[in-house]
């Protein structure tokens, strides 16, 4: 019963003030202004928070008691209560003025803030609402998210506990049953490939899918199968970026390998590539070594040998040679050319297959007729230049004893006018033209010194292939990678 009505049961409510009655007044005005210019209902309180981080007062209820029941100071108490049991909130002030509640303090977060909005207009009476309330963030400077992480990957360790003895099982056996087939497969190719480098590529392309194989088993059971092809796709990217930064490796990889198929050369072949000579000792996948007649190693790499030209002496044992000889102009051609013929044809190192010796006429000098003189000999027996010096001795002997005279190449300037003469006092004159050219000297009378007849001198040894006293000599050399040799023991040529 109201206290107010002189004890009697109902009174007439007492009318709003004028305070109160202009108040809702403007607030009805506010909301109709918002409404008629279009905007949109949650627009204004979002402006409002972004330009002062306060939310603009709350939308009022449909319909609003002329007299409220609740009393302004109660639904403060009330709501500063409710928000103080939550713990969430530091600072907190809440006032009601007519119906409208204000919250100040402060918040760690945006829903908590919004909580407290929707707490209060849910508050009997409560006209509207204007959160004062402030977000700020917690600066928290302890340990226990890292804690949280530990305990979290822990747990996950433990689960995978399973997966991980799956692994350590299927893994192993995979690693050997590619390791197996790999041999078996190496063993089947040795009687059709002599590479062995060969061998080895093709029986790690075969094997290391059996290993692929397994660690896909692993995977998929542990479902982390778009793991595993993530990881692929950035082995790709990865693989493209060091390919082009190894360029030079990744090519002499490649040609070692065609190399290997192709088998331009064997170890012992005397080989000519890319300027060099030598022969070959071994080759690794990423050069070509060969060993010069200085006994000097010469490192060639492998993508440069198998784009240049390789001159293999040793392919074949039958190698053909020349010899260049200039004879007087007075002397008969065709009696050099016999004298020439019988001496390379009745040597023991020249062969009459697959050609007899011929001596041609190679071109006509200043003062001299020059022939080149066309043989063939046993390459891996003989030494070419044991060969030259003795073939050389012999035909001068020849050519001597059959008087045909070998001048050396002279050229003979004529001036018919004569030479003109210019003096220091600026005089000229005019050197008579001598008579005619006059020729060198005849040589001596005198019997010349005895040649030796003989095949072979104390000087030229005795003519075989002096390559295995150089190989013997460097043995005991250093040999770069030798034990990366991709040339197998049975390739060396006999």
């Amino acid at each position: 019963m109201n206290a107010g009505c002189g004890g009697i049961g109902w009174c007439r409510p007492t009318r709003p003030t004028t305070r109160s009655r202009i108040f809702l007044t403007v607030l009805h005005l506010l909301v109709a202004a918002s409404f008629l210019v279009g905007m949109p209902a949650g627009l204004a309180p979002a402006l409002a928070q972004g330009a002062s981080g306060v939310d603009a007062p709350s939308e009022a209820p449909r319909a609003i008691a002329v007299e409220p029941v609740a009393r302004d100071d109660a639904i403060a108490k009330r709501i500063d209560s409710i928000l103080d049991a939550t713990g969430w909130y530091r600072g907190v002030e809440v006032q009601a003025r007519e119906g409208v509640v204000f919250l100040d303090g402060s918040t760690q977060s945006d829903e908590h803030r919004t909580w407290a909005r929707n707490l209060a207009a849910n508050t009997q009476d409560v006209v509207a609402v204007v959160n004062r309330i402030t977000v700020t963030p917690k600066s928290d400077w302890s340990f226990a998210p890292a804690l949280n992480e530990v305990r979290a990957l822990i747990y996950k360790a433990v689960a995978s506990l399973p997966l991980i003895a799956l692994a350590l099982v299927i893994l192993p056996i995979a690693f050997y049953a590619a390791v197996l087939i790999g041999r078996v497969v190496d063993w089947a190719l040795s009687r059709q490939v002599d590479s062995p480098f060969l061998r080895s590529v093709i029986a790690r392309t075969v094997s290391i899918p059996v290993f692929l194989i397994g660690l896909y088993i692993v995977l998929q059971v542990a479902g982390l199968t778009q793991l595993a092809l993530s990881l692929l796709g950035g082995a790709g990217v990865v693989g493209i970026i060091v390919g082009f930064a190894f360029r030079d490796i990744a090519e002499n990889f490649l040609a070692s390998l065609l190399l290997s198929i192709r088998q331009p050369f064997r170890r012992g072949d005397y080989i000519a590539v890319g300027g060099q000579e030598g022969t070959v000792q071994s080759m690794n996948t990423r050069s070509t070594l060969l060993l010069s007649r200085e006994g000097n190693h010469i490192q060639i790499p492998n993508a440069s040998v198998f784009k240049s030209t390789i001159v293999n002496f040793s392919a074949a044992a039958a190698r053909q040679e020349f010899l260049e000889i200039g004879i007087g102009y007075e002397v008969s051609v065709a009696a050099a050319q016999e004298i020439v013929r019988r001496v390379l044809a009745g040597h023991t190192a020249v062969l009459a297959e697959p050609e007899e010796p011929l001596v041609l006429v190679h071109s006509l000098g200043s003062a001299t007729v020059n022939l080149r003189a066309y043989f063939w000999f046993d390459g891996q027996a003989y030494s070419v230049l044991k060969i030259r010096s003795a073939l050389l001795r012999l035909i001068k002997k020849a050519l001597t004893e059959a008087g045909i005279s070998m001048p050396d190449e002279a050229r003979e300037v004529i001036f018919p006018q004569g030479v003109p003469i210019i003096s220091m006092d600026g005089g000229s004159g005019t050197t008579p033209s001598p008579g005619p050219a006059s020729r060198p000297p005849e040589p001596s009378a005198a019997a010349p010194a005895k040649e030796s007849g003989a095949p072979a001198t104390a000087s030229e040894g005795d003519l075989e292939n002096d390559t295995e006293s150089v190989e013997r000599h460097a043995a005991g050399a250093d040999i770069p990678e030798a034990s990366q040799d991709l040339l197998a023991d049975g390739d060396r040529r006999l």
